[in-house]
């Protein structure tokens, strides 16, 4: 009996120590990714021009290369969900603006702070403060914090916002009337302040200082609370993980790469002023101004308008008169045979080029459907076909039945063959038809089409 009770107290805490994270590195490496969640906003992750960006963003990224891995994103603004998310093993890392609290170092472990901060009362200038004196805007605002007695101050749920101005309920000791939004984050309550739908908010003060740059209605001077260090967050007791963290984040913020991305996104007015541009995803809900015939086109092949705008970035960065070295040319970025074949030249209009894409893939579409390939896999190789042609994808797949792989399958399969298909060894191997291929740029393609892909789906509706 105490042998049988000695055994479940050990598997009890063996499971315990994997709920905490102690193997959290070892995971990472095996599964090749960094599975990081993040909030979307107009400084920590978006997407503009296509492109996926962000301060956070950026520094996870260069966080996975330092770890040899590939970084997948969950984007998720409640910030009760991101405890969650990491305790429950969803993610590895809560990669957002972490104040150092107490109450939150019971339930998590802090990195190495990337940056630092204080937070500050949002509030809106008069309607008339551009033709007033700078006195006469003094007397509408709160600079001392004990005026916030009896006023109406929104915040973020569950942020350490909230509790700040809780905090300062106590301090200045009367009653601050606090509503703690769980649906809506502190980026967008700052927009009401602007828009004049709430009063006050609160925020960090380099959040607060861009959020000024394209609302300058907004007023961020009283600060509320003593500079505070902000960081990412890792399972409670997962000292290795943490560890390399760490001593990644200690070197690199010493970088001029590190002030170069910090100065992009809180300070260089140029690039924050281009947030509010029709193609700044997280406003406007738009990728490129071709939205409308991507959506109606990739109707006709079954594809997420998502997915097929992945392609189109990828092919031209949206422009309708790209050309390329080899000779494609357009949005789609066709070359000229296959372009003729499907009825477009230089002077086709997007719409056109758009359709004409689309009818390609259309065309390789079939090809796989007859080889019998599922659909998700069949995505797959349609993208590696429109990249490097049809006939190179058919010989990897010929070389990875020879090698006794899955040819139906892509990843760890199929595309192991398409790179070494720049080996002469494969090259010239009896089944191979179309002869040489430098399939790194065909493998590169794939990844970084489905990549964005997935960045599209976190942050912009599928309608």
């Amino acid at each position: 009996m105490i042998f049988l009770l000695l055994c479940c107290f050990s598997c009890r805490e063996k499971k315990k120590n994997t709920l905490f994270g102690q193997n959290t590195l070892k995971e990472i490496k095996q599964r090749g990714s960094l599975n990081a969640v993040m909030d979307f906003n107009s400084t920590n992750y978006f997407i503009y021009r296509g492109q996926p960006m962000g301060y956070q963003y950026e520094l996870l990224q260069l966080l996975a290369k330092h770890l040899k891995v590939k970084l997948n994103v969950i984007s998720e603004n409640d910030i009760e969900k991101n405890f969650d998310l990491l305790n429950n093993g969803e993610c590895d890392i809560i990669a957002v603006n972490l104040a150092i609290t107490k109450e939150r170092s019971e339930i998590i472990d802090y990195t190495y702070p990337h940056s630092q901060t204080h937070q500050v009362l949002v509030q809106r200038k008069p309607n008339n403060w551009r033709t007033i004196t700078e006195g006469e805007i003094e007397k509408k605002l709160v600079r001392n914090q004990l005026d916030l007695a009896r006023k109406v101050v929104y915040v973020q749920k569950g942020t350490s916002y909230a509790q700040r101005i809780k905090n300062l309920s106590e301090e200045i000791g009367d009653n601050i009337i606090i509503i703690e939004k769980a649906d809506l984050e502190a980026e967008k309550l700052v927009e009401l302040v602007a828009n004049g739908e709430i009063d006050y908010t609160v925020t960090d003060e380099n959040v607060a200082l861009v959020s000024q740059i394209y609302y300058p209605i907004l007023d961020v001077k009283t600060a509320i609370s003593f500079p505070q260090n902000l960081a990412w967050g890792v399972r409670k007791g997962d000292l290795e993980f943490k560890a390399v963290v760490d001593y990644w984040l200690k070197r690199f913020k010493k970088t001029k790469q590190y002030n170069l991305i910090y100065n992009k996104y809180f300070k260089n007015s140029r690039s924050i002023r281009s947030k509010s541009a029709d193609y700044y995803a997280h406003t406007s809900g738009r990728v490129s101004k071709y939205d409308y015939y991507i959506k109606k086109y990739s109707e006709d092949i079954g594809w997420d308008w998502r997915l097929l705008a992945s392609l189109i970035y990828q092919e031209s960065r949206f422009k309708p008169n790209a050309k390329s070295w080899a000779g494609a040319y357009g949005l789609m970025q066709l070359m000229p045979t296959t372009a003729r074949r499907f009825g477009v030249s230089h002077n086709s209009r997007p719409e056109r080029q758009i359709k004409a894409g689309v009818d390609f893939i259309k065309w390789l579409d079939k090809r796989f459907q007859e080889r019998g390939i599922d659909d998700e896999e069949k995505v797959k190789f349609i993208l590696a076909s429109y990249n490097v042609g049809l006939g190179h994808i058919l010989d990897a797949r010929r070389l990875a039945e020879k090698e006794g792989r899955n040819p139906d399958i892509w990843e760890n399969n199929v595309d192991e063959f398409i790179l070494k298909k720049s080996n002469p060894k494969y090259y010239k191997d009896p089944v191979v038809k179309y002869g040489y291929c430098r399939g790194s740029e065909t493998y590169n393609y794939v990844y970084q089409i489905l990549d964005r892909y997935e960045h599209y789906k976190n942050i912009i509706p599928e309608t």
